[in-house]
């Protein structure tokens, strides 16, 4: 089965977390995409509307017809769908990489229930083989990087990227996460941070990962 087709299956398997008259939090990414052309197909008339962590998701939503809302004027999410660069088998994630981390974050705290949706390669035993995602602002990149440099990571400024908020990226190589607690933490106390897309204190509450044999699903100890 080809890494697309995958992604697929595990989008398809999302829709059944997915109840009728609901309000629904859709992430970004190219999982996230088939999650929104499936639920769009399967239930999109019944949908009351979508919050979206991105410009991209949100014109893919209302192409379908799909009415894209902001979080503010809906307040607690009943679900939040979307992929991830990696996980662990905690459903600790990375994600950030089509940029979209801080949006994502908020939306999946807001949210009671967080489904991520991905293929079988991204679930790894120690986070960081992804490099990580980090957020500043920019004229605080070199504070951040000098900050980052500290905490033992080879930061890297994602050439030609700016976030839908405006601001940088940095990605963080070098980096095996064994404490993903810890580390969101230090790295979100640095001075210029916007935010780390490493999701330890909001993980996902199920995975559902798309293999050869069908879906195999995850779900938070």
């Amino acid at each position: 089965m080809s890494p697309e087709d995958k992604k697929r299956i595990a989008a398809e398997a999302a829709i059944d977390y997915v109840r009728p008259d609901s309000v629904i939090g859709v992430g970004t990414g190219s999982t996230v995409n088939h999650f929104i052309d499936l639920v769009a197909e399967k239930m999109g008339d019944r949908l009351r509307a979508a919050v979206s962590s991105s410009e991209a998701s949100s014109e893919r939503l209302r192409g379908h017809g799909i009415d894209v809302i902001d979080l503010n004027d809906v307040g607690k999410l009943d679900i939040y769908v979307d992929g991830a660069d990696e996980s662990n088998s905690r459903l600790q994630l990375i994600k950030g990489g089509g940029g979209a981390l801080t949006r994502e974050k908020i939306v999946a705290a807001a949210s009671a229930e967080f489904v991520c949706i991905a293929d079988d390669s991204k679930l790894v035993e120690v986070l960081g083989v992804f490099p990580l995602p980090v957020e500043v602002i920019p004229m605080a990149r070199e504070l951040v990087v000098r900050e980052l440099r500290a905490l033992g990571a080879d930061p890297r400024l994602r050439e030609g990227m700016i976030t839908d908020n405006g601001n940088q990226i940095l990605d963080l190589h070098g980096l095996k996460i064994t404490d993903a607690l810890d580390l969101e933490t230090r790295i979100n106390q640095i001075t210029g941070v916007v935010c780390v897309g490493l999701f330890a204190h909001r993980p996902a509450d199920v995975l559902l990962l798309g293999t050869d044999n069908g879906v195999v699903t995850f779900t938070a100890d």
